[in-house]
């Protein structure tokens, strides 16, 4: 890991930010303001806070399409081609990558056996497939194309993806099933996770969720994201506030695109269907559009403050959240307090003091300009 210094977009981090703030808590917080007011809207906002049990989608299926999504944004504010360098430039850029894409992957791992388990002695006892491990190839594989290819022939390379994920789960046939049978156990991702993925599946599902086949369609999300920091790396052109305009028209264009392939490739993020990149790369254009907007054009950097420091140093914070019991933390600083008061607001004062400590540590990493990254 690096301790990186460099001056950051601020709506980058904010939204990244934003994103990770409901892996570490806060998709408990309706649950929590439900049992304090009793008002049944909480009931519909806390039913998003879960992922899709098969087709469909909720705003908690987001979060992962969005971090590769930014992932990309970040290559895309500078890209740079290198394809016209000698091999002996480029071979040392090559490694870096690839030891990014290793580090990340092994770091995925650790986090699946983290807190309370530990990583099994036994090679086949090992989930492989993660969260980072999908990151990596997305991220890795993009970067290649990003690094080869003019920006026109990265958007056929992603064009093409999705319609080619799109072809072989709908019209070509599984060994001893059929085509187009997307059934959690019809599936070539069923079929391609059961013989080839090493390990075990993730809660021992036919699909692992971050399984061999559907990282290929992830790679589109990293590619929209490159489009997406063009598009802010040129603003100067355009103006910013038109920039934030042509960030969210894309974003519904792509919202439209993908609710009207839903009709005959179903949005399922467990097989990351075409339709359901398309979905998340559309809200993560608007997302990124309105952070873009209350971070970057107007003076809101002081509010979006909490965001940015998680987003600064996301992936650490992200590990932590397997490996530190952050709730004896909490509960060893705040527990006796909260349990003074009145039982309605102890769920909420739980999972607020929860938020207070994770963020209370980015604070001092972020005004020591410690940036952890990979």
């Amino acid at each position: 890991m690096t301790t990186n210094t460099k001056k950051r977009l601020a709506s980058l981090d904010a939204l990244r930010g934003f994103d990770m703030m409901w892996i570490l808590g806060g998709q408990s917080i309706f649950a929590a303001l439900f049992v304090l007011t009793g008002w049944q809207g909480w009931k519909a906002f806390e039913a998003h806070t879960e992922h899709s049990a098969w087709h469909g989608f909720t705003a908690y299926d987001l979060i992962f399409p969005l971090f590769i999504f930014l992932s990309g944004v970040a290559m895309g504010l500078s890209p740079k081609r290198i394809d016209h360098l000698p091999l002996s430039e480029r071979l040392p850029i090559y490694q870096k990558a690839v030891k990014r894409f290793f580090l990340l992957c092994l770091l995925g791992i650790l986090y699946n056996h983290g807190w309370g388990t530990g990583i099994p002695a036994d090679l086949e006892e090992i989930r492989y497939a993660s969260v980072l491990g999908r990151i990596a190839f997305a991220w890795l594989f993009c970067a290649l194309l990003v690094w080869h290819l003019s920006l026109r022939n990265v958007a056929i390379v992603g064009v093409s993806i999705l319609i080619c994920y799109w072809i072989i789960l709908c019209f070509i046939p599984v060994p001893s099933g059929s085509a187009g049978d997307l059934t959690p156990n019809g599936t070539w991702n069923a079929w391609i996770d059961q013989n080839l993925l090493p390990g075990i599946r993730y809660q021992n599902r036919p699909v692992d969720p971050e399984g061999l086949l559907s990282n290929f369609p992830a790679i589109v999300n990293a590619i929209a994201g490159v489009f997406a920091g063009q598009l802010i790396a040129s603003s100067n052109l355009r103006g910013e506030w038109r920039t934030a305009a042509w960030l969210c028209i894309s974003g519904l264009v792509a919202l439209i695109l993908g609710w009207g392939w839903d009709y005959v490739f179903p949005v399922n993020k467990e097989l990351w269907t075409s339709s359901f990149v398309l979905v998340t790369v559309g809200w993560s254009a608007i997302l990124l559009s309105i952070f873009y907007v209350l971070v970057d054009i107007l003076p809101g950097t002081r509010i979006s403050y909490p965001f940015i420091i998680i987003g600064a140093n996301s992936i650490i914070i992200y590990l932590a959240s397997s490996l530190i019991n952050w709730n004896y933390m909490r509960d060893s600083l705040f527990g006796g307090i909260i349990r003074s008061f009145p039982e309605s607001w102890q769920p909420l004062l739980f999972v607020l003091t929860l938020l207070f400590v994770q963020l209370l540590i980015l604070h001092w990493l972020y005004k020591r300009k410690l940036f952890i990254s990979v």
